[in-house]
């Protein structure tokens, strides 16, 4: 799957999640499976643990991010 094509699992809605973006609609922001990602937890513990989500949705969730990242210029202030 393209990265174009996982990105599109990406959705944004102000009556779901409070507007943040989440995967395919469902109740599962982008913030929190890249906070599960990052504190080690593996996909397939993920998946297990939300029956819902596809290996995909996380994938579309890295890539989000990495689109994100893509910046060209980061101001950190104090």
């Amino acid at each position: 799957m393209s990265t174009e094509e996982l990105l599109k699992r990406i959705t944004v809605n102000s009556e779901i999640c409070h507007g943040k973006p989440c995967v395919r609609g469902l109740r599962y922001p982008v913030s929190m499976l890249l906070e599960l990602l990052s504190s080690g937890m593996t996909t397939e513990a993920i998946l297990a643990d939300y029956e819902d989500l596809e290996r995909e949705d996380l994938l579309a969730a890295l890539a989000y991010a990495a689109r994100l990242s893509d910046t060209k210029r980061v101001a950190l202030t104090a």
